[in-house]
């Protein structure tokens, strides 16, 4: 393994961590050994049923039917995960292994409210009352219960206790602009809405009763509208919903793959995809994930910032199924300022900090160093973690830590690639390929290569591969979507580069490639560049086709730091940089100053839509406003697309 090792596993981590046991676990009862991870991967991926058979017999997953075989039929798309089974992801949450009924199990911080604890027995008996709410208005199986709301309790009980009755989930998280909010859920019908009637972000109230009314009126599916007086209590009328009763609690056997929730895809254009997830193929995909990857159990605290409307949030809140307790946050990340998030590690006790790429990075570029010696673990990912982000965590957070970066996505609500307690952690380098992910870069021709840039694919069925698209009966959006590229085979959409030793380096999206000359390059080492000069605050960069010109024009984009501005001096600077660190190719043919990087809510870049946009796509067809953390952003690239065109 090239590369500088930041860490180095204990020499015991076969005896102190969950993977570890679990190995000795399939010794003991299946004679099964292996000297490493890498052998442990291959026999994961390559015996698929025995594999996912030993996550379910481990976690002693919670059945009511049991399954009458694992995989039958392994074909892409169209895998069906253990037949016969049938099962309740809610009942397999609550359960919370290894923790007692007074144990803290959610805890709670937001900027809008004062803190919340909810104990294991709490949080049971929440989940019952709004489970008997829900079914005292007519909820039943199958019935869509939509929530326009931020990462706080409410919304956390309210998704358990609907897939307790086994219906259907779908969140929203309220900073979604009204006309994206409408997109997802004219799609699903939601028969019950439950929305904040507003919220705090810093110090800025924000009311979203217009918004709320809005979504109303075009959802004429909606039977009842609760309100979570979050802004202002006197609006709430979600505690009818969850008053107190003598109703037994109760879980609904469904099968394997019955819609748990709906989650959309960032919808940067057309109508966003809407991914159906099932109880069965979560739970597994989870389970293994949290505890196997992550090496969360009972004593951890788990955090990871996000908010409801990216899949980390379904990620984070499964933690109590592997008996972690949850750190929950509603607010700005940089309010009073960058120090913030790290602050909630001493006060919540927070174990384990999830967070993205780019929030590392903020913190780099801002001079923040929170010393935070009683993490065990940190996790990145919404983007390529860049070396220089390696290292920022292991100089100003903390030396003996765990740096996990990992990918994956909303597609299939987890990471496929990641790390693992039993590897080291090597700057720059995502360690390992997941357990039952059979990942694999392809060339153009579709043959695998290892130490080659190629084509993020995943050629072996996953758990927790959508169950479909809503509505798409006949499969066909949710073949176009992942199988038509490679024949019956994921493609994902992302550049990948396979070492022989099963480490992996994502360098962005395949669809945003920058190609000069035939010579694919990707964007997150030159963003790794860029933005590392103090002198600039952001950055995009697009590859445009032109016929005339086989190395096409590469084009720059940066949001100058604060006090400063794109002259000539800093481009000459910007472009020497980028030779000597990367070559020749990476220097743009122009750069251009603009106020604001376009991202979605969940902080990505949208290299694409940009590219749309100085090809001649209007802006409102190149983009879902709704879906971006700043749409107005989009305007600088349509006014230089018409100066561009004359």
């Amino acid at each position: 393994m090239t590369g500088t090792v930041l860490w180095q596993p204990p020499a015991d981590v076969r005896e102190t961590s969950r993977i570890g046991r679990y190995m000795s676990w399939l010794e003991r009862e299946h004679g099964r050994s292996f000297a490493d991870y890498a052998e442990l991967w291959q026999w994961s991926v390559d015996d698929l049923p025995a594999f996912w058979q030993s996550i379910w017999g481990y976690f002693e997953v919670i059945a009511h039917d049991p399954p009458s075989s694992v995989l039958p039929e392994a074909e892409m798309p169209g895998a069906k995960w253990f037949p016969g089974a049938t099962l309740n992801y809610a009942e397999n949450v609550l359960r919370m292994p290894g923790l007692a009924d007074d144990d803290p199990v959610v805890l709670a911080y937001s900027q809008t409210r004062a803190p919340q604890t909810l104990t294991k027995h709490e949080l049971k008996e929440k989940v019952r009352f709004v489970r008997a709410g829900l079914r005292a208005r007519g909820i039943k199986q199958g019935d869509r219960v939509a929530a326009y709301a931020p990462n706080i309790p409410e919304t956390y009980i309210l998704m358990l206790a609907t897939a307790s009755l086994g219906a259907v989930f779908s969140s929203c998280a309220p900073e979604f602009g009204v006309r994206s909010v409408i997109d997802r859920w004219q799609q699903i019908e939601p028969k019950i809405l439950v929305a904040v009637d507003g919220y705090r972000y810093g110090d800025k109230p924000i009311n979203r009763a217009d918004e709320v009314a809005a979504i109303k009126a075009a959802l004429p599916s909606l039977e009842h509208v609760v309100t979570i007086g979050y802004l202002d209590p006197a609006n709430d009328t979600f505690g009818e919903l969850a008053r107190e009763t003598d109703e037994p609690m109760a879980y609904a056997g469904t099968p394997f793959d019955h819609p748990l929730y709906v989650l959309y895809s960032s919808g940067t254009t057309g109508l966003p995809k809407p991914i159906v997830h099932g109880h069965g193929g979560i739970l597994l995909e989870h389970l293994k994930m949290l505890a196997l990857h992550h090496d969360l159990g009972p004593g951890d605290r788990f955090f990871w910032f996000t908010t409801t409307g990216w899949m980390m949030w379904n990620f984070l809140v499964s933690g109590p199924a592997v008996g972690a307790a949850i750190v929950l946050f509603d607010g700005n990340p940089g309010y009073p300022d960058m120090s913030a998030l790290w602050d909630l590690v001493d006060e919540a006790g927070i174990t384990y900090f999830g967070t993205s790429a780019p929030f590392l990075m903020a913190c780099r570029k801002a001079g923040v160093t929170p010393r935070k010696p009683g993490l065990k673990g940190i996790g990145s990912t919404g983007a390529p973690l860049p070396p220089e982000g390696f290292d920022w965590v292991y100089e100003a957070v903390g030396r003996g830590l765990q740096l996990q970066s990992l990918s994956g996505g909303t597609d299939v609500c987890t990471g496929f690639v990641g790390s693992v307690p039993l590897l080291p952690v090597v700057e720059g380098k995502i360690a390992c390929r997941a357990l039952g992910a059979r990942v694999q870069a392809y060339d153009p021709e579709g043959r695998p290569v290892i130490d080659e840039l190629g084509e993020l694919v995943i050629t072996a069925p996953m758990p927790s591969m959508p169950v479909g698209f809503w509505n798409d009966l006949d499969g066909k959006r949710y073949r176009e979507a992942y199988f038509d590229y490679f024949p019956g085979v994921w493609r994902h959409g992302d550049w990948i580069t396979i070492g022989a030793d099963g480490s992996c380096v994502i360098t962005g999206r395949s669809d945003a490639t920058l190609n000069r000359g035939g010579v694919r390059l990707g964007t997150a080492e030159f963003y790794s560049v860029v933005e590392s000069l103090p002198e600039i605050a952001d950055s995009v960069v697009v590859h445009l086709e032109k016929d005339d010109n086989p190395n096409g024009e590469l084009l720059l984009f940066v949001v100058p730091a604060e006090g400063r501005e794109l002259d000539e001096a800093l481009r000459r600077k910007i472009a020497g940089e980028l030779r000597s660190a990367l070559s020749p190719r990476h220097i743009p043919d122009e750069i251009y100053a603009v106020r604001a990087v376009p991202r979605t809510l969940s902080a990505k870049k949208l290299e694409v839509p940009v590219k749309r946009i100085l090809t001649g796509t209007p802006v409102e067809s190149a983009a879902a406003k709704g879906a971006l953390a700043n749409p107005e952003s989009l305007l600088a690239f349509e006014d230089l697309a018409r100066k561009r065109t004359g």
